[in-house]
């Protein structure tokens, strides 16, 4: 019998990053279940009888899988996380010796523990090893810039060669694929996705969406849906953060469920308000209903309506809304007239929103996942 082989019959190609486990294992039906739940992680695996021949491949793969029956052929073994053997029957005693002669993180029996291997082998698959850094952008009051902010982030987190996904979770905002310039680009909006539900594979979910000045965009169509169920919610965004990286959510201020669920999976909140006294009452009443959803919400300060001097200065509006102050947003002379000539907000590095957005970023833990 041949002692190695892949699922397709070949190896990784060389200096490839491989992008699901190594299987070890010669019994025939397990081996065939393993590849079964592969196929429904999305991943891709290499299949070896023993310890793989060609160098490196048990040292750097991702996840090991090892059948009962090739457990005692890894005598010898590098000693390495991310190993998990796998029987009949978790009752069996001489699969936990042999769990713990190999060193393995996990021993589980099939059928029993399907669930829990679809998930691990699809994490891998996700090659994310820590989840996005998640910021949610919202507004205060209508109008306050939180769209232009959130687009601004996503192009400049994107420009940093940061894996970057812009998510439109306000049905009623107008659409940000219209204010990056990509209503026609080609790409699922929400009305495709508004059945999904469980787990989806980021991946796919990745190279699904349209792709506009070198980020991703989940945003409407032109339909009549304004509606996605929050179990949806959920299953986007979860996917979106397992490619690691950055993730922008643009919200609206009105919490319903769905709102609530992008919230639990934001790392920082952005609420943009304007310098002015209605304003502040306003976005009081949003810090209010979105806070106690939120483990990080504060406030950016934005210039008030037609630009004329601020009549509080940021310190206060932040202490008004009893929130810490992110930032200051500058004004920027002309960002209407960029947009309608096909320029995203942030678009131009040297200008103060793009400045703004840098320095923000900066500042904040987002995990290194190359776009």
């Amino acid at each position: 019998m041949a002692t190695q082989e892949t699922a397709d019959r070949s190896a990784p190609p060389a200096g490839r990053q491989r992008t699901g486990p190594l299987i070890v294992t010669e019994d025939i039906e397990l081996l065939d279940d393993l590849l079964r739940l592969c196929a429904v992680a999305g991943a891709r695996p290499e299949v070896n009888h023993g310890l793989p021949r060609h160098r490196g491949s048990w040292e750097t793969a991702p996840l090991i899988l090892v059948g009962e029956d090739a457990a005692p052929r890894l005598a010898g073994a590098t000693r390495r996380r991310g190993v998990v053997l796998i029987g009949r029957s978790e009752a069996d005693t001489a699969l936990w010796r042999h769990g713990v002669r190999l060193g393995a993180d996990q021993v589980l029996s099939l059928p029993e523990g399907e669930k829990w291997l679809v998930d691990r082998i699809a994490d891998v698959a996700d090659g994310a090893d820590e989840p996005a850094f998640t910021v949610g952008v919202l507004g205060g009051r209508g109008g306050a810039g939180a769209s232009t902010l959130a687009c601004a982030l996503a192009v400049t987190s994107a420009r940093r060669e940061v894996r970057t996904m812009l998510i439109d979770a306000d049905p009623l905002g107008g659409g940000l694929d219209v204010m990056l310039g990509g209503e026609r680009a080609q790409g699922l909006r929400w009305p495709a996705l508004a059945a999904s539900r469980g787990r989806l594979a980021a991946g796919a979910l990745e190279e699904s969406l349209p792709r506009l000045h070198s980020l991703r965009l989940l945003s409407w169509d032109r339909g009549d849906s304004v509606a996605v169920p929050p179990e949806a919610v959920r299953a986007v965004v979860a996917a979106a953060r397992r490619r690691g990286g950055a993730v922008v959510l643009d919200l609206p201020r009105r919490v319903d469920d769905g709102t609530g669920e992008a919230l639990a999976q934001t790392d920082l909140g952005l609420l943009v308000v304007p310098a002015e006294l209605r304003a502040v009452a306003a976005a009081t009443r949003v810090a209010a209903a979105t806070g106690t959803s939120l483990r990080d919400l504060r406030v950016v300060v934005a210039p008030p309506p037609g630009h004329r001097s601020a009549a509080l200065e940021a310190r206060e509006v932040a202490d008004l809304v009893g929130l810490p102050l992110a930032g200051e947003l500058p004004h920027e002379p002309g960002l209407l007239t960029d947009q309608e000539s096909g320029a995203p907000p942030g678009g131009d590095a040297r200008s103060p929103l793009a400045r703004f957005c840098t320095a923000l970023w900066e500042r904040l833990p987002v995990p290194e996942a190359a776009a």
